[in-house]
This record gives C-alpha cells, structure tokens and sequence, in this order.
C-alpha cells in the first residue's frame, strides 16, 4: 500500500496492539471511504465498482449508499495488488468459464450453504434467480437436497458439497462430475470452490455481515459455522 493511504485510527487492543474500531455492523474491519483510498486502491476500487460486476441490471449491492464496497471487496483494498488478484480471479471464474449459468451459480450457492456465509447467500441467491433458479431450487440448495435439481446440476452440487465437506472426491464422484462437465470443467470448478471458500473465510473471520435486511432464511449473518459453532469459537450450546 502506497504512503499516500488514509484508514482509521486504529484504537488500542487489549494486550497494547492496535486493532482497527470496530464497524456498527460488527465488522472487525471498517469500511473504506473512497474519498481516503491511494492510488493502488483506487485503481482496484474502480476495478470493482465499474467492472463487469457493474455491467448491467445490479442484482445485489456493490457499494453502500456512501460508496463504500460492500462484502468481500471492501477487505480486497486492505492489501490491494493482493486484492487485485483476488479480483481478477473471481471475474474469471464468474464470466469465463465453460461451465452454464445455472451450474455455476449453484456450486457458488453450495459453498455459501455450507460455510452459512450470508453475503455470498445474498449475492448469489439474486444472480441464481436472475438465471432462472426458482425458490425450490434454492431451497433444496440451502437445505442440502441436491437430488431434488435436474440431473447434471445435481452431479455439480453433489460434487461441490464434497468437495467443500471432505476436501477430496473418491473415484466414482470424479468420474461422475467428469463425465456430466468434462476435465477442463473439472478445473474451473475446482478453482471456483476454492475462490469461494477463499472469500467465505475472509467474510467470516472479519465478521462481515451481508448488508442491513438482506440477510436470507436459512444462513446465518453473525458467522455461524455450519456446525453451529459461534463467531468466537464455542461450541452450540
């Protein structure tokens, strides 16, 4: 990051580190303010805010009424040429790939579905919908009911919810998922669970919330894990 940035103040932490103040909406991180961003940051701002994202009817928000970046890309411009590959990435896997709309859009659903990352849940549900998934669809996505969606997009959500519950697929699931998607699909499938876990991480360890009454049935906006374990580690009660 350049001399030239401006964040906030940071405000002592409890054992003499300084940590960031806290956000209202209980982000560990603040919001950037457009008009305190340097010049890598604004290059990567205006990346996001006025790249194929924009383009088009806006299915969820990039920015918030102050024109501060929404989800993960705020925390994109803590480190921005990191951000800006990150960027770059998730613009491929979204525009890019052999894989159809829907597909992609229901692998992206699993993996919100399976870290309750209500900002990816709140982006995507829109854009699913947008590509013709209806509420039963994204009912049985949300709820892990992936034999309830039409055959090869069921094999994608199946592989999908391997791959983010066991890390790996046994022989029959690979040959299944190559078969309906092909290998090079295989590979941008791979990369795209791996992008989105990326980010549910980043979103959950920083607490970002999605924003203020957008937060669907079925997730869980305070970071929830899907085992019911809460933001600061304990176990559901």
């Amino acid at each position: 990051m350049t001399s030239g940035s401006r964040l906030p103040e940071p405000e002592p932490g409890p054992s003499g580190s300084r940590l960031p103040k806290p956000e209202p909406s209980g982000s560990r991180i603040p919001k950037l303010e457009p008009s305190a961003l340097d010049d890598d940051q604004r290059l990567l701002y205006d990346a996001i805010a006025g790249g194929r994202r924009a383009q088009g009817p806006q299915l969820f928000r990039l920015a918030d009424p102050r024109g501060r970046l929404e989800g993960p890309f705020n925390a994109f411009l803590l480190q921005p040429r990191l951000g800006s590959a990150l960027q770059a990435l998730g613009s491929s896997v979204r525009y890019d790939t052999g894989l159809d709309d829907r597909c992609r859009e229901i692998a992206i659903l699993v993996v919100a579905a399976h870290w309750r990352s209500a900002f990816e849940w709140y982006a995507h549900e829109a854009v699913g919908r947008s590509v013709g998934l209806d509420e039963a669809e994204l009912a049985a996505v949300r709820e892990g009911r992936h034999e309830a969606l039409p055959g090869r997009e069921a094999v994608v959500a199946r592989t999908v919810a391997a791959l983010v519950s066991r890390g790996d697929l046994d022989d029959a699931e690979y040959r299944e998922a190559v078969g309906q998607i092909g290998v090079a699909g295989m590979f941008e499938l791979l990369t795209l669970v791996g992008y989105y876990a990326t980010l549910a991480l980043q979103l959950r360890v920083f607490r970002v919330p999605a924003p203020d009454g957008t937060a669907p049935d079925g997730t869980a906006p305070d970071g929830t894990a899907p085992d019911g374990t809460a933001p600061d580690g304990t176990a559901p009660a």
